[in-house]
């Protein structure tokens, strides 16, 4: 996919309907005193209607819950608590219904797809992976993630994905992932694209050490190194110091924000993609919500620069969409609020 590419899809995001929006906060007013006592919950009901077009917002009825797999291969540098080749484990047990994110997910309503877009393992069937765009990555401390054309061909099936998704009626997209040492590529793009030292976008994400931690550093400082003359290239920094998930995430947020489709954003790789994206489409970032705050010192960086406030706080870092999933009902709740309380009586 060329930049003309990138740019046309851009052309179409537009804005939330601001009518729509000065309506329903219009409807807030006269359902409550003081106007803004419903605090957030109000915010997120008026964000639900411009975002649908419609005031008062529709219901919630189809939310699915993406979890985008993939190895990297800086896991093998010793970067993560989790040792190389894990990932695998980690999403069959979301296949099978075991993870923590398939609990909150029942609970929340939400509809759970695992796409392996690149985990380290032969699949069983190409058909069974549409979307896969190569076993696991290269290592970023010393190349490229991928080539530009399997960064390409990741971005487009992100675009794929999005209108599969689109056309299927889904209201909402929540965006996460699971793999071994994702955090690290997605902290080498932050500090790029907001321009922060290594030191300053390496949490303890999966529970590191501080001899992990250093390693994690020296990777993110080189791939950094190396990826910083790629920096208004989206599609050629995206191979050098991303990977499939974000890559795949990219095309994601791009093409549904072209569709008008919300997202709830999760972790760091999420928060990565949508940083770049923001730099291909700047009204994009109207379309997604910040669904919870990890504690990622990457992803504080990113959510500043997006100017998006997390809906939950709750210490969640476990990833794989488990925070953002469990702000699903308190959106669910937001978007009653203007269809069922009745207006105040003078």
């Amino acid at each position: 996919m060329s930049e003309l590419d990138l740019a046309k899809i851009a052309e179409r995001v537009e804005r939330p309907d601001d009518g729509v929006r000065h309506d329903a906060r219009a409807q807030l007013r006269s359902l409550v005193r003081p106007a803004d006592g419903l605090g957030r919950v109000g915010d997120l009901a008026v964000w639900l209607a411009g975002v649908q077009g419609v005031s008062p917002p529709r219901p919630l009825r189809d939310v699915r819950l993406v979890v985008l797999a993939a190895d990297h291969g800086v896991a093998a540098a010793n970067v993560s608590a989790w040792p190389p080749g894990a990932s695998v484990r980690l999403a069959e047990r979301i296949v099978t219904g075991g993870a923590p994110v398939n609990v909150a997910a029942a609970v929340a309503d939400v509809n759970v797809h695992l796409v392996d877009v690149g985990l380290d393992r032969e699949p069983e069937a190409a058909a069974l992976h549409p979307h896969r765009v190569r076993r696991a990555t290269g290592n970023i401390g010393v190349e490229a993630a991928l080539t530009r054309d399997e960064a390409t061909a990741a971005v487009q099936s992100g675009i794929t994905i999005a209108d599969e998704l689109v056309d299927a009626g889904t209201d909402l997209i929540v965006l996460a992932d699971v793999g071994v040492g994702s955090t690290t590529p997605a902290a080498a793009l932050i500090g790029l694209l907001t321009r922060t030292d290594a030191s300053g976008v390496i949490g303890r994400a999966s529970g590191i050490d501080d001899a992990t931690w250093m390693r994690k550093a020296a990777a993110i400082r080189d791939a950094m190194r190396r990826a910083r003359p790629l920096l208004s290239d989206h599609v050629g920094l995206l191979a050098a110091a991303g990977g499939a998930d974000l890559a795949v995430g990219a095309g994601i947020l791009l093409q549904s924000s072209a569709r008008k489709t919300p997202v709830l954003l999760d972790g760091v790789v999420s928060g990565a993609a949508a940083l770049l994206v923001q730099r291909v489409a700047f009204r994009s970032v109207d379309w997604w919500l910040a669904g919870h705050r990890s504690g990622d010192p990457a992803m504080d960086l990113a959510l500043d620069r997006l100017a998006l406030e997390p809906v939950l706080d709750l210490r969640i870092a476990v990833g794989e969409g488990v925070g953002a999933t469990f702000a699903v009902p308190l959106l669910r709740a937001a978007s009653k609020l203007l269809a069922e309380v009745q207006p105040l009586t003078e």
